[in-house]
C-alpha cells in the first residue's frame, strides 16, 4: 500500500452514485410493494452496502483500513430505475471516496442479484463519484504562488563545513512541492546576533516566509528559540503544537522539541528541529495549509 503516515489527519467525505435501471414499471411496483421474492430489495441492499464499505480495504488490495464514522445510503426510485447514492465520512489521513463508490457498486449489484428472477433486463448503468471533501485538495496554496521563501540552516558544524546540511535541503524540497521557490538559502552558526541579524535582514527585503532549521534542542548550543522569540510580534501557539503533536506520534522525542512560529510584521517565522527527520515532520506537519495565513494578512493586524 501507499505510504500515508507522514500525510495529517483531517475529516474525510466522499458521495458516490450508482445507478440500477429496470425491465418494467412492474419491477419498480414490486421493489415499492415489497413483493420481490428474494426479500426487501431496498432495506437488504442497503445492509449489504453498509458492509461493503466497512470492508472495502478487504476487497481492494491498495485500500487502507478507515475508521469510518458514518456511512449514509439514500435511494431516489424513479419509473425505470433506482439512483443509489452512498455518502461516506472518516477522520483519518486519507479519502474514502473508493469506499463510497465500493458501497454503491455492492448496493446495486445486490439489486441486480435479488431482482434478476423477476426481470431479465435489469443492469447497473452507472457508477461514479459526485463528489469528496477533505485532505491537501481543500487545504492547497493556491491563492499563495508567489510567496517570498526562505530558508536559514542554524548549525555550528555546518557553517564551519565540517558537516553536510540535509535538513535544509529537505525543507527546500517541501516547499518546492508546493510549487514555491526558495529565494534565499542561508547556512550560519548557532549564535545569537547572527540568527537575529540574519532575520531582520530578510524582513527588510519583504520576505515572506523564513523557515529556520537547528537550535531548537536542549543543549547549550540551542539558542534559536532566545534569538527568535523577542523579534516576534505575534506567536501562534497553535502551529507550534501541531508540530509537537504531529512529532509526537512518531517518536516520544518530539516533545523535547522547542519549536517556535509566529510573524514579525507580514513576516512568518518558523523555527523547526534541525534533524533531518524532524524538519521534514515538521514541514508535513503544517503545509500546506498554513499557508492560507498569508490570505488573511491583508484584514489582520500581527499585534502592531
Amino acid at each position: 500500500m501507499v505510504d500515508i503516515t507522514h500525510k495529517i489527519i483531517t475529516q474525510r467525505t466522499a458521495t458516490a452514485q450508482a445507478i440500477v435501471k429496470l425491465g418494467s414499471p412492474e419491477t419498480m411496483q414490486a421493489i415499492l410493494d415489497k413483493t420481490v421474492p428474494k426479500g426487501d430489495v431496498l432495506e437488504v441492499s442497503r445492509t449489504a452496502g453498509l458492509f461493503a464499505v466497512k470492508n472495502t480495504s478487504n476487497a481492494i488490495p491498495d485500500c487502507h483500513p478507515m475508521p469510518i464514522e458514518f456511512t449514509g445510503i439514500q435511494f431516489e426510485c424513479l419509473e425505470d430505475e433506482v439512483r443509489i447514492e452512498v455518502t461516506v465520512k472518516a477522520i483519518y489521513r486519507t479519502g474514502v471516496e473508493v469506499e463510497a463508490m465500493h458501497g454503491a457498486s455492492i448496493v446495486a449489484l445486490t439489486m441486480y442479484d435479488m431482482l434478476k428472477p423477476i426481470d431479465k433486463k435489469v443492469e447497473i448503468s452507472t457508477i461514479k463519484l459526485l463528489h469528496k471533501k477533505g485532505g491537501k485538495s481543500d487545504y492547497g496554496n493556491k491563492q499563495v504562488q508567489n510567496l517570498s521563501v526562505a530558508v536559514m540552516v542554524c548549525s555550528d558544524s555546518v557553517s564551519s563545513g565540517k558537516k553536510e546540511d540535509k535538513a535544509g535541503k529537505v525543507i527546500s524540497d517541501k516547499i518546492k512541492n508546493l510549487g514555491l521557490e526558495v529565494s534565499n538559502y542561508i547556512i550560519i552558526p548557532d549564535e545569537v546576533l547572527d540568527i537575529q541579524n540574519t532575520i531582520n535582514t530578510l524582513c527588510a527585503q519583504k520576505t515572506d516566509l523564513i523557515i529556520i532549521t537547528g537550535g531548537t534542542g536542549l543543549s547549550n548550543r540551542d539558542v534559536t528559540p532566545e534569538a527568535v522569540i523577542p523579534l516576534l510580534d505575534c506567536r501562534i501557539p497553535g502551529i507550534e503544537e501541531a508540530i509537537r503533536s504531529y512529532g509526537q506520534d512518531r517518536t516520544p522525542y518530539a516533545m523535547l522539541s522547542r519549536s517556535v512560529v509566529g510573524f514579525k510584521g507580514n513576516t512568518l517565522i518558523m523555527a523547526l528541529p534541525g534533524s533531518t527527520a524532524g524538519a521534514g515532520e515538521s514541514m508535513d506537519a503544517v503545509f500546506p495549509s498554513v499557508l492560507h495565513l498569508f490570505k488573511l494578512l491583508n484584514g489582520f493586524n500581527h499585534g502592531k
